[in-house]
């Protein structure tokens, strides 16, 4: 059950308190997807190299941001360290990957579900010059 569906007393203090900000995002969601936005075509950056950017979380929380609020952004740009394709969304994300020319190592007969992983050596974005522009 989500919490937009929950009766209004069982929904977080602050939210009753303060029903205008209901559906805000919080704000490191913001800044993390801020970043998933900035991502040019073609170029992935790990959920720790997103943390590691904004100075703050570390992998786990922006994955649990992606997770709850990415399908707005370029989610498929937000990857695994080893270059695993999202367990769930592969198919969807290899679309995307392929449209944008982003670099994967083809599989082989012998991995599971023959899907690619991402190239991570050519893919993986550092930020380059709007590093000094971040939030």
């Amino acid at each position: 059950m989500s919490e937009e569906s929950l009766p209004d007393d069982t929904r977080p203090e602050y939210d009753r308190a303060h029903p205008e900000h209901a559906d805000a995002l919080p704000e490191y969601a913001e800044r993390v997807l801020e970043v998933a936005d900035v991502i040019p075509p073609g170029r992935v950056m790990t959920y720790g190299d997103v943390a590691e950017w904004l100075e703050e979380g570390g992998p786990r929380q922006v994955g649990r941001v992606m997770a709850l609020y990415g399908g707005a952004v370029p989610w498929w740009r937000v990857v695994r360290a080893d270059g695993v394709l999202l367990p769930g969304h592969e198919l969807r994300a290899l679309e995307h990957y392929r449209a944008e020319g982003t670099p994967l190592k083809e599989a082989s007969r012998a991995t599971e579900g023959h899907l690619p992983r991402l190239d991570m050596r050519r893919a993986r974005w550092d930020g380059g010059g709007r590093a000094q522009g971040h939030t």
